[in-house]
């Protein structure tokens, strides 16, 4: 039912937002030198690594990791970066992981392939079975602001109530986070 659910849905998102897709695409590469797309190594369902889609919003060349780890993030933007993250453009190409199979609409976020501490928590923890998602219960419980074992105690709790209805929550209240911009550091 949900892998359903998640085809019928980005079928119909992936509609919707086409004209918008195109557009930024645009927007990175005449704002920036480099690819419109970003594919990033992420740890999907049962830790197998995945390659997963987003408009670059940091220059070619910035390290493969977690922003929060970066010594100054904001000398990595590209001149429309901060505005693709605040606003989750950036995530617009993850429909095309939808498709594929590799991530949900709604589930724990995937991890980087370095962020070994996530991982191991969340094997620990049984997330892990989980297919990852575009947006999660710790996404809109603080997004890039918890720290890694906050995060893992929400995927937990999201991974214990899993449900449609569930997930349906969690999409409106996303929808909400990110008309208001909250969460986002950078």
């Amino acid at each position: 039912m949900k892998r359903f659910f998640d085809l019928l849905l980005a079928t119909v998102v992936g509609v919707i937002l086409l004209v918008p897709i195109i557009v930024v695409a645009l927007a990175v590469r005449l704002t920036s030198p480099g690819p419109a797309l970003y594919w990033s190594d992420r740890v999907g369902r049962n830790n197998r690594i995945f390659r997963m889609p987003k408009f670059r919003s940091m220059r070619v060349g910035t390290p493969a990791v977690a922003t929060h780890l970066l010594s100054k993030p904001d000398a990595y933007l590209t001149p429309i970066g901060s505005f693709l993250r605040k606003s989750s453009l950036d995530e617009l190409p993850q429909l095309w992981s939808i498709f594929k199979g590799d991530m949900s609409f709604v589930g724990p976020r995937p991890a980087l392939f370095n962020q070994y501490d996530l991982i191991e928590l969340r094997t620990n923890a049984g997330v892990d079975r989980l297919v990852p998602g575009l947006t999660g219960w710790a996404q809109i419980n603080g997004r890039d602001e918890l720290p890694i074992p906050a995060k893992v105690a929400l995927d937990v709790e999201y991974l214990q109530r899993c449900s449609v209805a569930w997930d349906v929550r969690i999409l409106w209240l996303t929808f909400v986070k990110v008309a208001r911009r909250e969460g986002v550091t950078h």
